[in-house]
């Protein structure tokens, strides 16, 4: 068993471990202190499988390292940001902003499936900030309910960006690439191709499904089987997705070139959370908001509104008022117009979402999610 640090130490003469948040197999996660800038930050302790020789051990620090430098580069309002990455007593430590809130599995475990629109905000926030991993050239490998964070300022955050937090203990091994969450991996990659963008877009796809659904489609007795689901199997039927269902689907196909593009997913994730239907033809309908929307903060992205086209004749004075007074008529379509924005899917807002649980929000460390630590929250664990 690794040894476990003291609160106090001084790790790379800078970051002092204040307390533990959390452990698991892939190590330990503190809160610490940078004592160069006066700033708390997650630390997260790297640990290396004692059955590794020497040569293997520093073949697994040096890709570990250069995972980071490249999460490093990935800078987007929804990705918690890494600061450094260091090594003491020869093992590498993470460190990173440090985000308070609950993780989307806390809230899932606390409160079950969510509202298909609430699912849909977070949803497209993830995906903003799997695009802009992308575009830094970063895949992020690990997409799942336990690695999305929901700050207790209302940002939702993806944590782990481009760093194989499972390379230390993996629960399979596919064509030579550790994976710990078989459920959410994509099917090219449990059949050992070499993944792309799209094998994130099929693991979000997982995460809105078990979101909205309440329970994994791919989960089975053991690792093995759950690939085999993953690479053979179809995902029970939606029940209760309502609206959401479409892109779901849409994200699940086993072919990437059939998936929907980010672009296109975010788009309709957004006019989803906007109280939309999300069709992909024509334009979104505005939807009341319900009770459980109301609970689930209700608030509508910022949009920009898009450029109106109109006719290129006029047939008349009368023919033009008339059609103004329909559109206005109609219910809610010019609403729906100015929300149905952004057809690249880049909305500069952040979604505020609230959630109930059992016990107010502890700070979070932003590398690691499993069982409590003297306080820590529930879903800090490597």
């Amino acid at each position: 068993m690794s040894e476990v640090p003291d609160t106090g130490r001084v790790i790379a003469d800078r970051y002092r471990l204040l307390d533990r948040l959390g452990e698991g197999g892939a190590g330990t996660v503190w809160r610490a202190r940078d004592e160069v800038l006066g700033r708390e930050v997650a630390v997260k302790e790297v640990r290396i499988p004692a059955s590794l020789s020497a040569t293997e051990a520093g073949r697994l620090r040096s890709l570990l390292e250069g995972e980071v430098r490249t999460a490093a580069r990935v800078t987007h309002r929804n990705v918690v940001t890494v600061h450094d990455v260091v090594t003491q007593d020869s093992r590498p430590w993470i460190v990173t902003e440090l985000v308070r809130g609950l993780t989307l599995s806390d809230v899932l475990d606390a409160d079950g499936p969510l509202s298909p629109r609430r699912a849909a905000r977070i949803g497209a926030e993830v995906l903003a900030a799997l695009r802009g991993g992308h575009e830094a050239g970063a895949l992020h490998r690990d997409v799942k309910p336990g690695n999305v964070l929901l700050a207790n300022d209302g940002r939702v955050m993806l944590k782990d960006f481009g760093i194989a937090a499972d390379r230390g203990t993996p629960v399979l091994t596919v064509a030579g690439e550790p994976i710990s969450s078989p459920e959410y991996v994509a099917p090219e990659r449990a059949l050992g191709r070499t993944p792309g963008p799209e094998a994130d877009l099929w693991s979000l796809g997982v995460l809105l499904y078990a979101a909205a659904e309440g329970r994994s489609p791919f989960g089975r007795d053991t690792p093995a089987d759950t690939l085999r689901a993953v690479g053979d199997g179809e995902p029970p039927p939606l029940e209760r997705a309502g609206a959401l269902a479409p892109v779901i689907e849409g994200l699940l196909r086993k072919d990437p070139a059939d998936r929907l593009t980010a672009s296109e997913a975010e788009r309709r994730l957004r006019i989803l959370a906007a109280g939309g239907t999300g069709s992909p033809a024509g334009p979104p309908s505005p939807t009341p908001v319900d009770g459980a929307d109301a609970a689930d903060g209700g608030g509508v992205p910022p949009a920009d509104t898009p450029e109106f086209t109109g006719p290129t004749k006029r047939t008349g004075v009368l023919v033009a008022v008339a059609a103004v007074v329909a559109l206005l008529v109609a219910g809610g379509l010019v609403w729906a117009l100015a929300n149905d924005d952004d057809p690249d899917g880049r909305s500069g807002g952040t979604t505020v979402t609230s959630w109930s649980a059992s016990s107010p929000a502890p700070a979070f460390p932003a590398e690691e999610e499993g069982a409590p630590q003297d306080g820590a929250p529930s879903s800090a664990h490597g």
